[in-house]
């Protein structure tokens, strides 16, 4: 039990991802009863399970409201995009999540360049003319695959077909430079506490070769990479500043995906949420703190907040299906060994009691070690514990 409570704190997790499992893992440490919407067979394991879709706000709100959830923390981006946690403040139930005004941060690509103008954060510049070497991005969510690097003639033509393909609106940005950072930060408002900075890897191939895809694997902390707290007061507190004097305060978890260019960070671009993979490999460095952390957001005050973290490192490799990027595949049979590593479920079902593949990044696994290296061995060998025909992964994460 927490102070202030005559029970257990009950948590409601929206999702059903690697990320979703990592936070419900978390969360598990400091004696949380925990419930998911929907979860998978690994988060089964550590909360109870309710068949209600993560994008349907008309039965993720009766089930936090009949559970009487103390938080509900809500995973994937678009069930916030579309108000979800709006929804759950109208009724009284505290959400760990933006509204939806401030999640068009991630929603829009257009809102966020307005944003971070207004607030003098460096990015890239549109472009008014599609030349590359250049990248183009669709403006609003695309599953992490509405974005594409055009380094010559060919690409951008395959690129504005794409883009066009999706139906949606779109721009052209300069090509930024150099090694890529995440920096989380939990905020409320115009306050902000950062996360361990990570770096994940995101093309389907390795030495990032092959198609964009939702992430193959990410490592956490990134050593030479700048202060994280220095991050957190250069870019993300003047876009929360910014947000709440447009009258869209941001309640949650604030993700820049930042540039290390030779002129400085710049910012790639903003999400809403927790990020996935790169969630699976900070977590596990937090000693304590994440669900006062969460609460304390919900309730709209960080003051006197602290998150705890260790010196540990840890790198996750992302485990797909045969055909993923360009779709995924459900009813394989899984064969999983045990193992030291952290595995978290990200697209797995239960068949006749067998688990199987449900989608197309089906598990990750996550190694911790006093270094870099020793957490890429352990990860490494945890996956050499799990088979299943067709699966893939890169073999230089972290590498």
């Amino acid at each position: 039990m927490r102070p202030g409570y005559d029970r257990a704190v009950k948590v409601l997790v929206v999702g059903s991802g690697g990320r979703e499992h990592a936070l419900v893992w978390a969360l598990a440490r400091e004696g949380v009863e925990l419930h998911a919407a929907p979860g998978n067979p690994g988060i089964a394991a550590l909360a109870h399970c309710h068949p209600v879709r993560a994008e349907d706000p008309a039965s993720v709100i009766p089930l936090a409201a009949e559970l009487e959830v103390d938080l509900v923390v809500v995973g994937p981006e678009a069930p916030l995009v579309i108000g979800l946690a709006d929804a759950l403040r109208r009724r009284g139930i505290p959400v760990f999540g933006p509204s939806a005004a401030a999640a068009q941060i991630e929603g829009s690509k257009a809102f966020a360049k307005d944003v971070m103008e207004a607030a003098g954060v460096p990015t890239a510049q549109t472009l008014a003319v599609a030349r590359p070497p250049c990248v183009v991005k669709a403006d609003g969510l695309a599953a992490g695959k509405g974005v594409w690097v055009c380094r010559d003639q060919a690409a951008l033509d395959a690129a504005l077909r794409a883009a066009q393909a999706l139906g949606q609106p779109f721009h052209v940005e300069e090509l930024l430079e150099g090694p890529e950072l995440s920096v989380f930060a939990i905020a409320a408002g115009t306050q902000a506490i950062a996360l361990p900075g990570s770096r994940d890897f995101k093309r389907i191939g390795d030495g990032d070769t092959g198609p964009n895809t939702g992430g193959m694997g990410s490592y956490s902390p990134v050593p030479g990479a700048p202060d994280v707290e220095e991050i957190v007061e250069t870019i993300h507190r003047p876009v929360l500043r910014e947000l709440a004097r447009r009258g869209t305060p941001f309640f949650g978890l604030l993700y820049g995906g930042l540039m290390l260019t030779e002129q400085g960070p710049q910012v790639i671009e903003f999400n809403c949420r927790f990020g996935d993979p790169e969630t699976q490999s900070v977590l596990p460095l937090l000693e304590g703190g994440l669900l006062e952390a969460l609460t304390a957001t919900a309730a709209g005050d960080l003051a006197g907040v602290e998150l705890r973290t260790n010196a540990l490192a840890a790198v996750t490799v992302v485990i797909a299906s045969r055909d993923y990027p360009e779709r995924g595949e459900s009813g394989t049979p899984i064969d999983m060994d045990a193992t030291e590593a952290l595995v978290l479920h990200a697209g797995t079902a239960l068949q006749e009691g067998r688990l199987v593949t449900n989608g197309g990044r089906i598990l990750n696994v996550v190694g911790t070690g006093a270094s870099i290296a020793e957490a890429r061995s352990a990860a490494y060998a945890g996956v050499a514990h799990i088979d299943f025909a067709g699966m893939q992964f890169r073999s230089d994460i972290a590498g």
